[in-house]
């Protein structure tokens, strides 16, 4: 099993940023894509980003292309969101997630792809 923790969450105005970290305990065949979720209140939880730890790909959601920068950091073991011009409707709990190797590989867009998750931070984009 694979832990993972959330950090970098707040309370940020339209147009400003946020970093959030996510530290990741293993990184094995367990834990060969980190993604990013975000679940507002009252609606489903949405993929946002991920990475793969080999060779670093990233892939993102419409809404936050070009917006979000997912990164990773080998030595740390963690996986970053960087969050610029940040909109009200980016308001939710962020999750990182980890998705085991699979062969073939395709890229998980659903919470129900990835195992291990997780406590989530809140993102609070005021207007």
């Amino acid at each position: 099993q694979v832990q993972l923790v959330e950090s970098g969450g707040g309370v940020v105005q339209a147009g400003g940023t946020l970093r959030l970290s996510c530290v990741v305990s293993a990184r094995t065949f367990e834990s060969d894509t980190i993604g990013w979720f975000r679940q507002a209140s009252g609606k489903e939880r949405d993929f946002v980003a991920a990475i793969r730890w080999t060779p670093g790909t990233t892939y993102y959601a419409d809404s936050v292309k070009g917006r979000f920068t997912v990164s990773r950091d080998n030595v740390k073991s963690t996986v970053d969101l960087q969050m610029d011009s940040l909109e009200p409707e980016d308001t939710a709990v962020y999750y990182c997630a980890s998705a085991p190797l699979r062969i073939p590989w395709e890229l998980g867009r659903t919470w129900n792809d990835y195992d291990d998750w997780g406590q989530g931070t809140q993102v609070t984009v005021s207007s």
